[in-house]
């Protein structure tokens, strides 16, 4: 069995199987509450209904729910599986609709193949939903299911298969066309592919202005003309009397690509004879028509996309569906128009050349991405698609007239969308692609774990990380034949091995201590340790960063960092600062791990090591200096160290916003804080940055928020060190442990 095998049967089966649950979004803890969600009380509602049928969208979940269908007849790329083995694709999709549009869903497995039996059981079920989003339903039938039953019903349909890669392919063109100065009346177009995402994308570029003379579409068997025998109705609308038989003869002197077929069917003397400034959409997934490497070999003016994350430039139909979805069912769209999918193209297309949000650059590493050949459409990770897409959506329902409950104000609705969304996932995901651009080696002292070997091989497979392992050779490899983990070609460096490396290593470490209590004896002793290995590696340059400490106490693991790699110029503090993923967003928490009583200027300078770490990932720090008190409200130690605090930074950095002393409570409730405190320049925006006046403080409140689920803890980072190195928590997950890696390598690279 494969580790990917392995790993995604694990992940769907481990704890509670699958990937979705039912929440109840009410009270049930007492008596009472139970009586109103359900009899006595549950009657009123269910009267309320019977008098106003519409009244079931504000007495029930309808109006936020959404039925994800198939029959598993073409599911991802393994074609005809059947409903129950589509399940996990289903359950996936509705993840998707939730994480990024706050959407629920039902995912139903419908067990015929018979188009009248489908459409009758979708007909029979949608007074359950607000919206129905059809998928992994083979073509032809396809398309005389979705017709029939966006006729035949008043909630919004979707085929996504057909309509999300149509959508963000036209937003796509309309922006490459843009940068090459060509009009798209006049373009060009060759399709490879005839299958329900291909005859949809051509009837959107259609609608955009391509006229249907200049597109040729190819099947399996070639150019799609007029005179081939056996063609069915859908494909009739595409067949050209033009005097065209391959793929090759369609790519001739056209300005545009666009495949939707298998990988390898196009070759780099096809892209060398189309047109100038040429436009290629290679969409197979999960390998395009041409690889990425030899499409851009093949010629300098080429503007490429394909389907996949790690290119420029992908065309990911997540950038899609939750948010038409989102903004269909607000309104109470009675369908999703051909108007409502123009504008979804129109929003996409104008959003790309906005400005991005830090978030973007920080993931792609970065100062600035902007509108151009590798930047087309927008990164899946654009936290504005949702403000940017519904709206559009929601607006062009009201305008071609099916919106049952239109918006009226713009500005309170686009708060709503933004308060759906819990930010927590954002960072993780930008900091692992911004890992991804440049990855860094990384030395494991405890190699010889199980969790740090799985953890390893996760990095080395994502390009996260390249990995170094510490530890016993033999032991270390039958770790990773026992649990069957397959790392491929990686370094295992065992320093007892390694006599003259550990003695000059050995001589460098007693060269930096041999006035601070360390005889060259001792040195030479300390070099078997793991503990010192690793860092002198790092600091000799032959690893970019390390991680310890899962198995081994917090000040055990960080002694040998400190005393080999030092501290950064000007820092007299090293401190341990928790990144803490709430529905708040990303908070950052320092010291939580390192000084226990730290006076005012240690925490002046706590702070600015902080505020410097929170900048490397391109978020402006926001700094609230916590106490028991707000402003001089209460005497006391605490209060007088803050404010001291305070009034040192603002001399030293008048740029740096911060402030306190302040409760915590007033610095995360920004309506709490203008009200009392209109003065404090914490106001306007939220706070990101805690400092805690003492460790047992900031220790306890990581500690009970990462218990209490509130928030999930990535970290201790460690701050203040010149080189890259981090100590895990006791006993970390493997999950912690790949974050871990994962900020070790983007502080690496802001360090290097």
């Amino acid at each position: 069995m494969s580790q990917l095998k392995e790993d995604a049967l694990k992940y769907h089966s481990k704890g509670r199987p699958g990937k979705i649950a039912v929440v109840p979004t009410k009270p049930t803890n007492t008596k009472r509450d139970l009586s109103l969600a359900y009899s006595p009380g549950v009657a009123e509602p269910c009267l309320a209904i019977a008098e106003n049928p519409d009244d079931v969208y504000k007495y029930t979940a309808k109006g936020n729910l959404v039925a994800v269908i198939s029959n598993g007849t073409a599911v991802l790329g393994l074609g005809d599986i059947g409903p129950e083995a589509s399940k996990p694709v289903m359950e996936g999709k509705g993840v998707l609709f939730k994480i990024f549009a706050d959407i629920d869903v039902f995912d139903i497995e419908i067990s015929t193949k018979n188009t009248e039996e489908f459409i009758n059981t979708v007909k029979n079920i949608a007074c359950t939903f607000g919206g129905i989003n059809l998928e992994d339903i083979k073509a032809p039938e396809c398309f005389e299911i979705e017709q029939r039953l966006k006729e035949e019903l008043d909630i919004p349909i979707m085929h996504d298969d057909q309509h999300g890669t149509a959508i963000i392919t036209g937003a796509a063109l309309l922006n490459a066309l843009e940068l090459v100065g060509k009009n798209i009346k006049d373009v060009q177009v060759v399709y490879n592919g005839a299958g329900a995402s291909a005859i949809s994308c051509a009837k959107i570029m259609l609608a955009l202005g391509v006229q249907k003379e200049n597109l040729i579409m190819c099947d399996s068997k070639g150019v799609i003309r007029t005179d081939s025998p056996n063609l069915d109705n859908t494909k009739k609308q595409f067949a050209t009397s033009r005097n065209l038989n391959t793929l090759a003869d369609a790519m001739q002197n056209a300005d545009v690509f666009v495949g939707l077929s298998k990988a390898d069917v196009v070759s780099q003397n096809m892209l060398r004879s189309m047109a100038k400034d040429c436009i290629v959409f290679a969409l197979a997934n999960p390998n395009p028509e041409i690889s990425y490497d030899l499409a851009m070999a093949s010629r300098p003016d080429i503007i490429l996309a394909t389907g996949r994350s790690d290119y420029p430039n992908q065309v990911n139909n997540v950038l899609g569906f939750p948010y038409i979805f989102r903004g269909a069912l607000d309104v109470r769209a009675t369908k999703i128009t051909e108007e409502m999918k123009i504008a979804a193209v129109h929003a996409l297309a104008q959003l790309t050349k906005e400005p991005v949000p830090e978030i973007v650059n920080l993931a792609y590493n970065e100062k600035n991405v902007t509108f151009g050949k590798n930047y087309i459409i927008p990164k899946p990770i654009d936290p504005r698609l949702i403000t940017t897409v519904s709206p559009a959506v929601a607006k062009a329902a009201m305008d071609s007239g099916v919106a049952k409950n239109p918006i009226h104000d713009w500005e309170k609705y686009n708060h709503q969308l933004l308060a759906r969304l819990g930010k927590e996932s954002n960072f993780i995901r930008a900091i692992t692609d911004k890992a991804k651009l440049n990855p860094k080696r990384v030395v494991f002292t405890e190699a010889d774990n199980y969790k740090i070997l799985r953890a390893a091989q996760i990095v080395k497979d994502e390009g996260i990380a390249i990995p170094i392992l510490l530890g016993n050779r033999e032991k270390i490899n039958a770790i990773l034949a026992e649990n069957h983990i397959k790392l491929g070609e990686v370094s295992i460096i065992d320093p007892l091995e390694e006599e003259a490396k550990r003695h000059a290593f050995a001589d460098i470490f007693f060269m930096k201590r041999q006035r601070k209590g360390v005889t060259l004896h001792e040195a030479r002793k300390l070099m078997r340790e793991r503990n010192y290995y690793a860092p002198m590696m790092v600091e000799m340059g032959e690893a970019d960063a390390m991680i310890s400490g899962l198995t081994k106490n917090y000040p055990t693991s960080i002694k040998p960092a400190l005393q080999i790699l030092g501290k950064e110029d000007g820092t007299k503090n090293v401190a341990g600062m928790y990144i803490m993923l709430s529905k708040k967003g990303t908070l950052f928490f320092s010291d939580t791990t390192v000084n226990r009583y730290p006076s005012a200027d240690d925490l002046v300078d706590i702070t600015y090591s902080t505020y410097k770490a929170v900048k490397k990932f391109n978020i402006e720090p926001r700094i609230a200096l916590l106490s028991y008190s707000n402003f001089g409200s209460a005497d006391g130690e605490v209060p007088q160290k803050m404010t001291k605090v305070r009034n040192t930074l603002k001399e030293k950095y008048p740029n740096m916003v911060v402030d306190g002393d302040i409760q915590a409570n007033v610095a995360l409730n920004q309506k709490l804080l203008s009200a009392n405190f209109p003065f404090s320049e914490l106001n306007g925006e939220p706070v990101n940055t805690l400092i805690f006046p003492s460790l047992s403080a900031g220790n306890i409140t990581y500690k009970m928020l990462q218990e209490l689920g509130s928030a999930e803890a990535v970290g201790p980072v460690l701050l203040g060190l010149k080189k890259s190195a981090h100590v895990l928590q006791l006993g970390s997950s493997v999950r912690e442990i790949v974050n871990m890696i994962t900020i070790a390598v983007v502080d690496a690279q802001s360090k290097s």
